[in-house]
């Protein structure tokens, strides 16, 4: 009888541990206001594109996936092409906070720290400094509600603090 009473409370305790729809994708952060889908035109070193990306949860909330891909037209030097790529947002050990990983249609893997500033006026992926292998940081920066900056910069390897502006992109929320 004991058994079947303990059997019972855990049972009974179970509906309470899953997270809610609402709490799904709470607990992200300065990350949290990317959610959603973005469009967006840029221009850099590629040359000027068009371009969509979203955030979305996944894996019941537990990761965020980031797909991008971004349309760049022929010019007099080369043809036209397409990046895709796609970025997953996880929780590391507790003393770490976010990491992502992301993987490209070029054959780039990058692994990410994220940081936020407490303001929540951005949101930074930067990669570890490697003597052997170039460095790489990506910006949102909030512009308002509905509208963010983008940067993605590249620091020589060797040189792992002297990153130069590769793409700056703006992007609108879509509707």
């Amino acid at each position: 009888m004991r058994y079947l009473l303990l059997w019972a409370i855990g049972c009974a305790m179970i509906p309470g541990l899953r997270a809610s729809p609402a709490n799904k994708q709470a607990g992200w952060g300065a990350v949290q206001y990317l959610v959603g889908d973005w469009t967006g035109e840029g221009g850099g070193e590629p040359g000027q594109g068009n371009g969509s990306f979203s955030f979305k949860p996944d894996l019941q909330g537990k990761i965020l996936v980031r797909k991008n891909r971004a349309e760049y037209p022929a010019t007099k030097d080369r043809a036209a092409f397409v990046h895709e790529d796609l970025m997953v947002v996880y929780r590391g050990a507790p003393d770490t906070g976010l990491r992502a990983i992301y993987f490209d249609s070029e054959g780039h893997a990058i692994q990410y720290e994220v940081q936020a500033p407490a303001d929540g006026s951005a949101v930074v992926f930067v990669s570890g400094a490697e003597a052997s292998a170039p460095r790489y940081r990506l910006t949102y920066t909030r512009v308002d509600q509905d509208h963010v900056k983008i940067k993605f910069e590249i620091a020589p390897s060797g040189r792992p603090e002297q990153f130069a502006s590769y793409i700056e992109a703006g992007a609108r929320r879509a509707k």
